[in-house]
Order: C-alpha cells, then sequence, then structure tokens
C-alpha cells in the first residue's frame, strides 16, 4: 500500500522512516511577541507527508522495536485472554463521553493534536502562540512512531476490530488500518512521549501531564484499534525515543524555547485550547 495512504493512527512508519531521510532546514518562520524582546522564529521543515514533519533522528536513531520488545502475545496465552477481557470493557464504552474523547485522541493531524494536552498545561499550544512547542510535537510525533516500525513490521498483528468485528472511533481509516500492525502501539508511543516531553517543559504538572498521556494510550483501547500489550509496549518506545532524542542539539535548542514560550503565554493567561471542563468529565468516567 502506498505511504502516503498509511493512517496516522495507525502510524505505520513506512510513512514515518522517511523522517529520517528527507529532515532539512530553511529559515522562514513568524515572529512572536515575547516579553521585552522577539523570540526567534522557528525553522522550516520538511514535511515527509501532507501535514507530517520530519522527525528530529535520523533512520538509523531511534529505538529498535524489534530488538527491544518480546513477540506480541500468542492467541490462548495468559496475556492474550488479559487483552480480550480490556478490549471487551474497553469497547463497552463506545457512545460516552470517554468515547468521544477517545475519538478527538485518534486525530493526530494538526492543528487538532497540538490540543491534546493543553488542559493538563492550563495554557493553549498553538502554531501562533507557542510555535517552537507545537513544531517540537509535530517532529517528535514521527520520531516516536518510526520507532515502532520493525516490530509493527516483523509481526503484523491484527487489530482488536479486525477479530471482534466491533466498531472503532475511525471508521474511514479501517481499510487502512487493517493492513497496518498492531504491536506496538504507534499512538500509545506518541502520547507518551508527548507527555514525557511536555513533563520536561512544565515540571509543575507532571502529574496531569503524565495522567493525560496515559489517557491518551488508553483511547486507543476504547476505539477498538490497539490491544492493551500493543499500548504498554508503545510507552515503551516512547520513552526510548525521549532518552535518544535529547542527544539531538535540535531537539534540545527547541526543548528549551518551548519552556520559555510556554512561560509567556502563561503570563498572558491564555485558555487551553479544549474545553476543559468536558475533558475533565470524560477522563473521570
Amino acid at each position: 500500500m502506498p505511504a502516503q495512504h498509511k493512517s496516522l493512527f495507525g502510524l505505520s512508519v513506512l510513512t514515518l522512516a522517511a523522517a529520517a531521510i528527507t529532515a532539512g532546514c530553511a529559515g522562514i518562520g513568524k515572529f512572536v511577541e515575547k516579553p521585552a524582546e522577539k523570540q526567534n522564529p522557528p525553522t522550516n521543515v520538511t514535511e515527509i507527508h501532507p501535514g507530517v514533519l520530519a522527525g528530529y533522528l535520523s533512520s538509523q536513531a531511534p529505538p529498535n522495536s524489534l530488538a527491544l520488545l518480546p513477540a506480541p502475545p500468542a492467541v490462548d496465552t495468559p496475556a492474550f485472554v488479559l487483552d480480550e477481557e480490556i478490549s471487551y470493557k474497553s469497547v463497552a464504552i463506545r457512545g460516552t463521553p470517554r468515547w468521544e474523547l477517545a475519538a478527538k485522541d485518534a486525530d493526530l493531524m494538526f492543528p487538532h493534536a497540538a490540543g491534546t494536552f493543553s488542559c493538563a498545561l492550563n495554557a493553549p499550544v498553538t502554531e501562533q502562540d507557542t510555535p517552537h512547542l507545537y513544531r517540537l510535537l509535530r517532529r517528535s510525533l514521527a520520531d516516536a512512531g518510526q520507532a515502532t516500525y520493525t516490530a509493527q513490521n516483523r509481526y503484523q498483528r491484527a487489530r482488536p476490530f479486525a477479530m471482534n468485528r466491533q466498531p472503532t472511533c475511525s471508521p474511514n481509516e479501517e481499510k487502512f488500518l487493517a493492513t497496518d500492525g498492531s504491536y506496538p502501539s504507534g499512538h500509545a508511543a506518541i502520547g507518551w512521549a508527548w507527555a514525557l516531553i511536555l513533563a520536561e517543559i512544565s515540571p509543575e504538572q507532571t502529574d496531569a501531564i503524565l495522567a493525560r498521556g496515559l489517557a491518551f494510550g488508553q483511547s486507543s483501547l476504547i476505539c477498538n484499534i490497539h490491544w492493551h500489550s500493543d499500548v504498554e509496549a508503545g510507552r515503551t518506545l516512547g520513552a526510548g525515543t525521549v532518552a535518544r532524542l535529547h542527544g539531538d542539539p535540535a531537539f534540545r535548542a527547541d526543548l528549551e524555547t518551548a519552556k520559555a514560550e510556554l512561560a509567556a503565554v502563561r503570563s498572558k493567561r491564555l485558555k487551553p485550547s479544549w474545553d476543559c471542563a468536558a475533558e475533565a468529565a470524560a477522563l473521570a468516567q
């Protein structure tokens, strides 16, 4: 299947692996006002797919999921029985506010995805208000997704909806998702990588950010797209990706600039991008 048809929710790394090859810079961007000074604009980064920026890392740099992870649970093993039990309970949430939030989490396209952690941060994350943080999230998405590639490609694990025949949050993507390996979860890898990065940017809100990162991975269970073991493995790779990103000078520079951006936004008392009351009610379900 052509790489451009792969779903971002499944995060086929046939698309994301190109991040390492196409990463490049040119110097355009917007100036964003900071208190008493102007901030350097973010550099322009190549898109490897419409709406998807190249990551920070080369193709050899992300953690190797095939080398690091065990094989996914085989059918009729206790681990797979647990996967099925959790899947059954998760699918039962369909039609509730938590299902609706899971459907929002399923959309990894920007600018929508930038607001995922805005309530946990108590600040907006937008291209206008926080351009470096916005770009950091877009680029790290590619890196975390790419880390899942080797195991997904090797195991080609069937997704829950292909086995239980229940609906997903992304019915228009099911044809494509059915051809993408389920293990490990690229969605969980990305969500956990984002949570760890944002907790470093805003350490005083670590608990809220990490809780939202856990919920983000759980959304793929509720959406009937991934198994529990997929999500657990994805979080391992998300953490490994963030550790590796700290060795990249461009990532470290964006991280420091993002801290200053977030502080500037908070000084203006700008509201989060998402409806935080509705999100809290959904997560409390």
